[in-house]
């Protein structure tokens, strides 16, 4: 079987988000870069499922720029037995859409039965690639799942909903998205990170899947105003004199909250 997972570098979770106000994108360079988390829980699920299945192929595939290639030979490290970046200078800014359209191309060119993505990434927070990915390949998609179980003719999940959960199946070839409610990403061991150096490591542009270079970021999005958030401001005390009750009333009152 053939499984491709999506990781993604993302600005660590825990470091400062900062907007830059000149292009309009993030600053990536204002924290530290990392893995994204859910993209390591996703790529756990693959690796699990070809520990007991032997002639599994894990490919890591990932879009960014070039400076993302240590976090992702760290999927190398962790047990994926390839790799495949694109990354093309016209991709810088892409939307939902075009990282959609990316994605699913290098995906098809890559060929698979089964691909494994995180439900939602920590930087965009937009959680609608997968599906949008899905639509492209023309592929079930099984998405925010908290438990999977994979077999060789498809895909059995669980989906949490208000009103308790979900059982979702398909067969292959299918796409599916995890929450962090999976399994944490194994730790990469020494002989894992020495083994990388050796795994295949493919670098593709946008003309080697076929994309229009005229089609890019630039043209499809376009910033209209930046501003920076404005700082918090202070919030309203009440002391309990009593009559706390009423003045928290006559606070959401005034808000238009009661």
């Amino acid at each position: 079987m053939k499984i491709v997972v999506l990781v993604k570098e993302v600005p660590d979770t825990y470091g400062d988000r900062v907007l830059n106000l000149e292009t309009g994108l993030a600053d990536r360079s204002a924290s530290e870069a990392v893995l994204d988390e859910v993209g390591e829980r996703a790529l756990e699920v693959a690796l699990a499922f070809s520990d007991n299945h032997p002639g599994t192929e894990v490919t890591a595939l990932s879009m960014g720029p070039a400076s993302a290639a240590p976090s992702i030979r760290k999927a190398l490290a962790m047990g994926a037995d390839k790799a495949v970046h694109v990354a093309d200078e016209d991709l810088l800014g892409a939307d939902y859409t075009l990282t959609a359209e990316v994605l699913a191309a290098a995906i098809a060119r890559e060929g698979f039965d089964l691909v494994v993505t995180g439900n939602i990434s920590t930087d965009g927070a937009g959680g609608v690639v997968p599906a949008m990915i899905a639509e492209h390949l023309r592929i079930p998609h099984a998405g925010n799942l908290e438990e999977v179980t994979i077999s060789d003719s498809g895909i059995t999940g669980t989906r949490a909903t208000e009103q308790g959960s979900m059982t979702l199946s398909a067969p292959l070839p299918a796409l599916i998205s995890v929450t962090e409610q999976l399994p944490e990403g194994r730790y990469p061991s020494f002989k894992g990170i020495m083994a990388a150096k050796k795994k295949p490591y493919e670098t593709v542009t946008l003309s080697e899947l076929d994309i229009d270079p005229e089609d890019t970021a630039k043209a499809r999005s376009i910033v209209v105003e930046i501003s920076a958030r404005q700082p918090r401001a202070a919030g309203t005390t009440v002391v309990d004199d009593g009559d706390a009750g009423e003045k928290l009333a006559a606070f959401l009152i005034s808000r238009g909250l009661a």
